[in-house]
């Protein structure tokens, strides 16, 4: 049977993408920046708002964006989320196979498939703004347990603490990859995250978590600390590995209590959508194929690169047999 690198467990959402004038952020008052959870009647009306602008549609939701990464480096993944019989439902289970993902949960026949409508500005800034739809009901029952124990990692989102349901799918596969000895990897996803489910957070990746990912404002925010290596510090404490991104500097990498800065790659960004869940991609291939925590996150820290340099979370190129050529001067520190 089939062994796969990465099982992944999140949110399915279609994300709707959309370039547009600052002024219209201001106009609307959304906050700049941020991902805000909102009903389907402002979704309705926000994309009312946005008949003239043009528009893409991509599978997406985190640790979706985060398996199709994986998958372009050439590695191997299943995912698991909640999509309907609808048009978008439709659309995400065809996007995903054809990325070269096993898609898992079968559709159900009532209520309307999640989307995100991402705002992206000149600044390469993205506001996303979220209607869950159907991935809210994703339940222990959809989680393949079998598939999951031929896997390597177990990847969880951040944002699935929004749900009951999606919480226990979630902790369901932690605590089964757990007792099968496969690896856990868990991502904040988002401050709003952290600041709603922070005590959780800490509890879950003590108990549960091999490979924390994060930004360093979610580093912050789980911390209570300031400065970002004081915070990856503070994380370093209950977790094995930690990877935390830093922008145009690269990344922090924590291992065992030692910390050190992966450099990341000179890139003029125009959207900076998934570019974490890029990141972690990266660093899974890397660490399903053998390379170390530094190399692994120099890969991550190169995938990031190509996808802020292209619209949406999806590369138009392929990165599959690259990475000796990528990598061949890196130098760990």
């Amino acid at each position: 049977m089939k062994q796969y690198d990465v099982f992944g467990v999140g949110n399915a959402l279609v994300d709707i993408i959309a370039f547009i004038d600052p002024n219209f952020l201001e106009k609307k008052q959304i906050q700049k920046g941020i991902m805000t959870l909102v009903d389907e009647t402002k979704q309705g009306t926000l994309l009312a708002d946005l008949h003239d602008v043009k528009k893409e549609l991509r599978s997406g939701g985190s640790a979706a964006n985060t398996m199709i990464a994986i998958a372009n480096s050439g590695g191997t993944c299943a995912y698991t989320g909640k999509v309907t019989h609808d048009t978008y439902g439709e659309f995400y289970k065809k996007d995903m196979e054809e990325a070269g993902i096993l898609f898992e949960t079968i559709p159900d026949k009532e209520g309307h498939t999640g989307t995100c409508v991402v705002l992206t500005t000149p600044d390469a800034e993205r506001t996303m703004l979220t209607n869950l739809g159907i991935s809210t009901t994703l339940a222990p029952k959809d989680i393949d347990l079998e598939t999951l124990k031929r896997s390597k990692f177990v990847y969880v989102e951040g944002y699935l603490w929004d749900g009951d349901s999606t919480k226990k799918a979630s902790e369901l596969s932690m605590k089964t990859a757990k007792e099968n000895n496969i690896k856990v990897a868990f991502t904040y996803s988002d401050p709003f995250c952290v600041n709603r489910s922070r005590d959780e957070f800490i509890q879950l990746t003590k108990n549960y978590v091999d490979v924390v990912f994060c930004n360093t404002e979610e580093g912050v925010a789980l911390s209570g600390k300031s400065d970002p290596k004081e915070a990856i510090s503070f994380i370093s404490k209950i977790a094995p590995l930690v990877f935390m991104t830093a922008g145009k500097d690269g990344a922090y990498v924590a291992e065992n209590g030692k910390i050190s800065l992966v450099p990341g790659f000179p890139v003029k960004p125009i959207d900076t959508t998934g570019a974490g869940d890029a990141f972690a991609a990266g660093v899974l291939y890397g660490l399903t194929h053998g390379y170390s925590t530094q190399k692994s996150a120099r890969w991550g820290n190169y995938v990031a690169s190509r996808i802020v340099a292209e619209v949406g979370p999806r590369l138009s190129v392929r990165l599959m047999g690259r990475q000796e050529e990528i990598l061949k001067d890196f130098v760990e520190n």
